[in-house]
This record gives structure tokens, sequence and C-alpha cells, in this order.
């Protein structure tokens, strides 16, 4: 695994928790939408931060971090992000993972250990509109599915998550998406915010008009949701 970033200190991405985020790099997943091109799509032009001064950093932080997101890229591409994972536990850290979902047997392996306390999965678009949102043509969403299931059998805390973007979200996608995830524990709406290092081209945000309605269509089938 290549850990190619590290955001000392966040107080967003996990909930309720002052943590620190890593960066993996790497993704199977080519979201035009993305804000982390250089991750995705060049790794290894980014610094590498090494196992060892990451676990140098933690050690420091003990006391005074809550916990550790793990994001990307896709860290469950990686052979050895369940090493990873557990090396943070054992300095006592609670663990976010941020999924897209595609790798859901390496999923229920480290939610079955007890290696994460929260997930985070991206739902990318409705079942029909996943392969033009993920940047693969004719995607077979089966393994993304399998993890939205099993998510939903309240094994673990979990949230499901959509970044809208134009000319990807339509109202009719929402209403899918609704339908498909209805009964979930925790759904965040979230624009698209243009970081200038995109994986595709012609994105834009919804407008604040568009965003509300379609977080008036979410809350339709799941009324906590929230937009963010």
């Amino acid at each position: 695994m290549r850990i190619s970033g590290l955001q000392k200190l966040t107080l967003l991405d996990f909930p309720g928790k002052v943590a620190c985020t890593v960066f993996t790099g790497g993704c199977n997943f080519r979201c035009p939408f993305c804000h982390n091109a250089s991750l995705v799509l060049r790794p290894n032009e980014n610094p590498e931060i090494t196992f060892d001064e990451l676990m140098s950093f933690l050690k420091k932080r003990q006391g005074m971090l809550d916990g550790v997101c793990i994001t990307g890229g896709e860290p469950l591409m990686h052979h050895d992000t369940p090493e990873l994972i557990k090396a943070i536990k054992d300095l006592g850290y609670l663990v976010k993972l941020d999924t897209n979902g595609s790798y859901p047997e390496t999923l229920k392996k480290i939610v079955a250990a007890g290696l994460v306390d929260h997930v985070a999965v991206d739902i990318k678009n409705s079942k029909e509109s996943y392969g033009k949102t993920v940047g693969i043509e004719n995607y077979d969403i089966s393994n993304v599915c399998e993890t939205v299931d099993f998510l939903m059998e309240d094994h673990i805390p979990y949230t499901f998550r959509t970044t809208m973007a134009h000319p990807l979200h339509t109202e009719e996608d929402m209403h899918r998406i609704g339908q498909w995830i209805k009964g979930c524990q925790r759904y965040v709406l979230q624009n698209f915010v243009d970081s200038g290092d995109l994986v595709g081209e012609g994105i834009s945000a919804l407008s604040e008009d568009e965003s509300k309605k379609m977080l008036e269509i979410a809350k339709m089938y799941i009324p906590n949701a929230e937009m963010h």
C-alpha cells in the first residue's frame, strides 16, 4: 500500500470524533467529479508517507486524537489495508473506513474482526446510472449492492453519502437511490465542489434550489437524510 497523504487534524471526517485522515493512493473507479485526481490517477507522484512515519505520528497523538479516518482513493483495493487498520487499532484508536463499496468480502472480514468502528460508503448514483458516474461503461454493481445489503443488516455504524453533480444526477436518480437504500442508518448528500484537481471534465455543482429539491426527494424515503 502507498500512503499518499495525512491530514493531521479533522473535526469533520469522523462523526463526533477528533481525528486525523490517512489517504491511500489508487482507485478502481474513475468518477469524473472526484476531487482527488492525483491520488486516483497519479498516486506515485504524491510524496509517500511510510508505515513507520505514520505509526510514529499516531503514537505521539495518543490521548489527543480519538480516531483515524482511512480514505483514498480506495483503501480496500490494497491487500495490506487490514494489517494497517489493525496496527492503528492496536494503538487504541477508533477507525472509520471510507470505501466505494466494491470490495464487499474484504469489508466483511474487517468488520467481523472488529477492526473498524464506522464505515462510510459512497452511493455514487442510482443503479441505472452507476456506470457513467464511476467512469466505467456497463459497470457491474453487484459488489456495491452486496456491500449495501451487508451494512443495512446493521453489523456496524455506517453512513451512505452521495456527491451530486451536473450532468450526472437527476431527480429521477434521487428517487431511485431513495428506494434502494430506504431504511438506512444515515444518508448524507453533498454538492460537488471543484477542487481544480478533477478526474473528468464538464462537471458542475447543482444550484441551491436544485440541491434543496434533491434533499426533499431523499427525505421521502430516508426522513433523517442530511445535506452537508
